[in-house]
Parts: C-alpha cells; structure tokens; sequence
C-alpha cells in the first residue's frame, strides 16, 4: 500500500484492478457522437426557414369590408308590464256514468269475446308483443285512441294492475268508473 490519498484500484484481496480505459473513450465516443447527431437533427429538420408557397409569388391581400351599423335608437328606462296568464283550469270529465260511446280519459269492459278475453299487445298492430289477455268482464281505463291500423280501431288501455298496452275496439264497450 502506497501513503498517497489517490482512490485505490484494488479489490478485497488486495489484487490491483485496472482501469477500464477503453470503456471510457468508447462511452465519450458514443456520447460526442450522439450530441452531433442531435445538432444534426436540429439544424436540418427543425431549423430550416418556412417554405415559400407555390403558385402566387406574392401574397394576396383581402381587404374586410363590413356595413355600416345602424345607429342605435334610444332604450326606454321602463320595460312594457307582462300579463299575468289567468288559470282556466281544465274540467275533469265525470266517469261515474258511462259515456255514450268509447272516449279517452273513461273506462269500458271487455266484452262480447265469447269468454275467450281480449289480447292486450305492445302496439296498435297484430303483429306487436302480446302483453297480456284480459278476461271478459275486465273494466279498463282508456289512455288514448282511437288509431286506426290493420282494418280495426285500436285504443291504448291501462288495467288496474298497471299493465297498459293497445286492444281491438271490437271487444270494449262504454262502463262508468268501477266502485
């Protein structure tokens, strides 16, 4: 062992390692290399000035031209009173009677299917989903209708349950409101 403070380039044993010169110069190769190729890369592709357009040597000039505004008319300090909209409230058809023909907004009951009941569908079509079949005798609440489709009139029901869907006038006759 030598007394001088220099970093010592042995291993535990004691045996002297060399220094690895040559991977040195290589890595400083590489990395001068790699800053070459990046001033490279900057001073080609990045650097260059913008291309001139092709066709017209010099560049057009479009004048905006707008019209004139109109001179603005003076405001009223106080604006027009808004009317009040009266309430016309709307009368709530009496479904205690039966009315004289099938309505929206009343009931009927399933009738005249020879207690084969009435075919609750999807839509006002035959070949909608079959939702439910009412028996003969049923009284329903008519939402909407008539529409006709298929040759027969179609009204769109709702049942006590809940369920709803769209059945054959042909079968419905006018009922009061079920007690």
């Amino acid at each position: 062992m030598t007394g001088s403070n220099s970093p010592s380039n042995q291993n535990d044993s004691g045996v002297r390692q060399p220094v690895p010169w040559l991977w040195l110069i290589l890595g400083l190769i590489v990395t001068v290399a790699g800053c070459f190729l990046a001033w490279y890369i900057v001073g080609t592709w990045l650097l260059q000035p913008p291309a001139e357009p092709s066709g017209a040597s010099e560049p057009s000039v479009i004048i905006l031209t707008a019209p004139p505004s109109p001179t603005p008319a003076p405001t009223s300090t106080a604006a027009p009173p808004t009317p009040i909209p009266t309430f016309t409230p709307i009368p709530t058809p009496d479904t205690a009677d039966a009315p004289g023909e099938l309505r929206s907004g009343y009931y009927a009951e399933v009738a005249n299917t020879d207690d084969l009941g009435l075919t609750l569908r999807g839509g006002p079509s035959t070949r909608n989903i079959v939702v439910t079949v009412v028996d003969e005798g049923t009284v329903v609440f008519i939402l909407d209708g008539p529409q006709e489709a298929e040759d027969f009139e179609w009204w769109q029901l709702r049942l006590d349950n809940g369920l709803e869907g769209w059945a054959v006038g042909n079968y419905l006759i006018p009922a009061a409101e079920p007690q």
